[in-house]
């Protein structure tokens, strides 16, 4: 049984749990909800909405930096576009900002 899951109550999940809320920012969720919308359509796998296990495997990060700070591996992007798939975050404005997700490795 498989139900589908809008964009808002997607965010709107993760914005009103007392437990995951300050995983995402509002734009990191938008940006996060397209990137497995693109992810499903180009594989033709579902993702199944298991808010546990996408706050386990993803995690946004303010800039590079704080990536780095965190994986001593990393020494700029191309590093780290190497080793993991990054999404872009934008501002509500359309613009892009400095914050980043990544799949976590």
């Amino acid at each position: 049984m498989k139900s589908y899951v809008s964009k808002n109550k997607f965010i709107d999940w993760f914005r009103s749990s007392d437990t995951y809320k300050n995983n995402f920012s509002y734009e990191g969720l938008d940006a996060l909800f397209d990137w497995l919308e693109e992810y499903e359509d180009g594989t033709g796998q579902d993702v199944e909405f298991d808010p546990i296990a996408i706050c386990c495997e993803f995690s946004e990060y303010e800039n590079l930096q704080e990536v780095k700070e965190n994986y001593s591996c990393i020494n700029d992007m191309d590093d780290l576009e190497m080793h993991t798939s990054v999404i872009p975050v934008y501002n509500i404005d359309g613009s892009k900002s400095e914050r980043l997700i990544i799949v976590s490795f």
